[in-house]
């Protein structure tokens, strides 16, 4: 668990609200980050029903990629509950080292899988 999990919402509010159209609420007892109409593109967990993990979560392409997330980088992802089956994926934040240009690599291709086309240029 983050000593600082305080610092670390700050640093992915940053990383989040600098998307278009970004916005967050509280849902769930949890901060997330979401677009148009509700979209939500990323969760911020600390201590989640007392899981004892700090991390934040965002879409994958689909449980492949979550899959395949997992067992390159075991230490790195997780499956979390509730939204595991739907294809997300958990980035612990709480390492020692915590590769935020990555964690931010990931928000955005997050965003990207659920912002609508118009918002993206493509429409």
């Amino acid at each position: 668990m983050s000593p600082e999990p305080e610092a670390d919402l700050e640093r992915l509010r940053a990383i989040a609200m600098a998307l278009p159209k970004a916005a967050e609420k509280i849902s769930h007892g949890a901060n997330v980050f979401y677009i148009d109409k509700g979209k939500i593109f990323a969760w911020f967990w600390h201590n989640h029903h007392d899981d004892g993990e700090t991390a934040i979560l965002v879409k994958t392409s689909g449980i492949e990629e979550q899959q395949m997330l997992i067992e390159i980088d075991p230490d790195l992802y997780f499956r979390p509950a509730y939204l595991g089956p739907y294809g997300w994926i958990a980035i612990r934040t709480d390492q020692p080292h915590s590769d935020w240009d990555h964690i931010a690599d990931r928000i955005a291709l997050s965003w990207d899988y659920v912002a609508p086309p118009k918002l993206k240029g493509k429409g």
